[in-house]
């Protein structure tokens, strides 16, 4: 988004980049809806909440440290979390080559 506003600030509205990014956003968003509650105050914008009524993906049965009847595993974290540290295990071994 702040490439997008920087082409909209700079008066690229017709340049290919922000017509791509637009086309981008349009698909993402399509199935958007419901509202958003908003406070002002001096000059900020603060989320007082949020709601749809027809395609929130929230679901309340399983948005719980209790039983959710299966909707997770938690084994199934195991790949994700080696993936995400991956790049720290390169890190530290360089740091020990370094080191030597």
């Amino acid at each position: 988004m702040p490439r997008y506003a920087s082409l909209i600030y700079n008066g690229y509205w017709w340049a290919p980049e922000r017509v791509a990014l637009q086309t981008l956003i349009d698909h993402t968003q399509q199935h958007v809806n419901g509202t958003v509650r908003l406070k002002l105050y001096k000059g900020n914008v603060i989320v007082a909440g949020r709601d749809s009524k027809s395609d929130s993906l929230f679901d309340s049965t399983i948005a719980t440290f209790e039983d959710d009847a299966g909707a997770y595993d938690q084994k199934d974290a195991g790949g994700f979390i080696k993936l995400n540290a991956l790049r720290m295990r390169i890190a530290a071994k360089l740091d020990a080559k370094r080191k030597k």
